[in-house]
């Protein structure tokens, strides 16, 4: 977390909240639902469109407070295979504001050791667009970082039905839930901790269905484009408060029974 106070002030209005951080707890994977652009610029009587280019800035500033915490995977809902239905121009400008985050940010991610993946039905994408982002993935390959995923064209489904497809491609007659996880987009990586999302909304919307089995789900109020590195520390701040038992006891809980008389 040095990385971040270097870049803080005592008197920034988050100090005190980055300090109750215990970096010993970080989560190692953090994953988001962005959501809230559109309403957002519903609100300020803007085109959806002007909520897309608003939220591009809480990315960036979420990538670069992730790196500098120190957590090692972030994974962005940036497009599900569900936004093809909104209007064309929509998803146009979508792939445009894509591949201009793409370029404006390759100096940060090179200067910060991020390295870029992305993740979901990527052929499916514009030839444009694929090429930007394998371009990006090649550049950060050797990063050592924290690792962003963009999930694009991406649903928790697709990705379950791409790796039962694969699994029987390659033969597999006996599946565990290891080799399930084998072939899922996010091999060999940390299933999230912490399930972000934004604008209040209380749904997963088809994002690492197989992943967040046992992530801790924080949501706020705040719309993505208002998303900030405040916000980012409080729902670590709230992460750390949480009890993870993974459908077992609490240590404390364990003493307890543990202590209780047999007969």
């Amino acid at each position: 977390m040095k990385a971040l106070f270097d870049q803080m002030q005592p008197s920034d209005s988050d100090w005190a909240l980055a300090k109750s951080i215990d970096p010993e707890r970080l989560p190692a994977h953090i994953a988001v639902i962005m959501d809230g652009n559109g309403r957002w610029a519903n609100r300020r009587s803007l085109p959806r469109v002007a909520g897309h280019k608003a939220g591009i800035a809480p990315v960036r500033n979420s990538v670069e407070s992730c790196a500098r915490l120190g957590i090692e995977v972030l994974t962005l809902y940036a497009f599900s295979v569900e936004n093809w239905k909104r209007p064309r121009h929509e998803v146009e400008t979508l792939w445009r504001l894509l591949r201009i985050y793409i370029r404006r940010e390759m100096p940060s991610l090179m200067r910060n050791n991020i390295r870029l993946a992305a993740i979901g039905r990527l052929s499916a994408l514009p030839e444009m667009v694929q090429d930007e982002l394998r371009d990006a993935v090649f550049a950060t390959r050797n990063n050592t970082g924290l690792q962003v995923n963009l999930a694009i064209n991406y649903g928790g489904r697709a990705e379950l039905t791409d790796a039962i497809n694969r699994m029987l491609k390659e033969g597999l007659t006996s599946i565990d839930e290891a080799s399930v996880s084998d072939y899922l987009y996010t091999a060999g990586l940390p299933d999230p901790d912490l399930l972000i999302r934004t604008s209040g909304e209380l749904r997963v919307s088809n994002f690492l269905l197989w992943q967040i089995a046992y992530a801790e789900i924080y949501v706020t109020e705040t719309l993505w484009p208002d998303f900030n590195r405040t916000e980012l520390l409080r729902a670590i701040v709230d992460y750390q408060k949480r009890d993870r038992r993974f459908g077992g006891l609490s240590p404390r809980r364990e003493q307890l029974v543990e202590a209780l008389p047999t007969r």
